[in-house]
């Protein structure tokens, strides 16, 4: 009976606030309903989603990275790893069933080589990096902390505002890298910032912790402070494509060589050198046998024979 009396208070309470909506509903002025409508209509929403995955292939070291960036990035939503380094053209229908409308996918070469393509899906841009000096979280063990699905602040130097290359990939690092108010596992709480800085044509990307206090004087006055937490690496710009994965490129990077030809001229330097030392060889042999004189009488091998 307590039961039944609970659920007749429950829903009499719904109906009185149902009630009291439709008669403020009334009283509101047609006006003001359409200015509602048109600031809620004005409010832009960040609905910024990243698909991350990786070729068959890679390392321990990028694996690590890989779960860095997931840590850094809870509007991040992970997939297993692609089989076939040709089909680029799947990536745009995966981020599809998965619901992003961003890609990061790292590419695994011979030799430990490591790419990195940077995608807005389904219709591009997408811009092809090559990540090199990859140190991670656990490498580093560096003294700074943040929290996990925290928010971070994004700092771009101003080189990026002087290419062209420089700004498109500025606007897409900010859609990937940028944590939305909205993501499902964000924490409402800012305490580090992500730089990227262009140094010698490459984009280096640090991750610090920001302090309001210094650590040694916890009863001190406020001092804003940066402390590096991981992970680091740089990438260097290869190619700028018009669409996701492909298309036509907008951008080559004219100083980008690639690490099979540096390994190449680094052989050949070495087959150089080997062939300089046996034409050496062959020239000092050369120069023995004209030195070389007959026998005679006052000769060595008949005087002390």
């Amino acid at each position: 009976m307590a039961s039944i009396l609970k659920a007749q208070k429950a829903n009499a309470s719904k109906a009185d606030l149902k009630g009291k909506g439709k008669r403020k509903a009334d009283e509101m002025d047609v006006d003001d309903v359409e200015q509602e409508v048109e600031a809620s209509s004005k409010r832009k929403k960040n609905k910024q989603r990243v698909l991350l995955l990786s070729s068959r292939g890679i390392t321990h070291r990028m694996r690590h990275l890989m779960s860095d960036l997931e840590a850094l990035l809870p509007q991040v939503k992970k997939d297993s790893k692609l089989d076939s380094k040709s089909q680029l053209h799947l990536l745009p229908e995966l981020a599809d069933l998965n619901n992003c409308n961003n890609t990061l996918y790292f590419e695994a070469r011979r030799h430990e080589d490591l790419y990195m393509w940077a995608a807005k899906t389904p219709n591009g841009p997408s811009i092809k990096l090559h990540v090199q000096n990859v140190h991670t979280m656990d490498e580093l063990k560096m003294t700074g902390n943040c929290l996990k699905g925290s928010r971070g602040l994004l700092s771009f130097d101003a080189a990026f505002e002087e290419t062209e290359w420089g700004k498109l990939t500025k606007e897409v690092f900010t859609q990937i890298f940028g944590v939305p108010s909205t993501a499902r596992r964000a924490k409402p709480f800012i305490d580090h910032i992500l730089t990227f800085s262009i140094v010698d044509s490459k984009i280096w990307f640090r991750n610090f912790q920001i302090l309001e206090k210094d650590p040694l004087q916890p009863n001190g006055p406020p001092q804003t402070t940066l402390v590096e937490i991981g992970p680091r690496f740089v990438m260097t710009p290869i190619r700028i494509f018009e669409g996701a994965f492909g298309g036509a490129t907008v951008f080559s990077n004219p100083e980008f060589i690639s690490p099979a030809a540096m390994r190449q001229a680094f052989k050949r330097e070495k087959g150089g050198r080997y062939n300089e030392r046996k034409d050496a060889e062959e020239e000092m042999k050369r120069r023995k046998e004209t030195r070389w004189l007959e026998e005679n009488e006052l000769s060595v091998a008949k005087v002390f024979g």
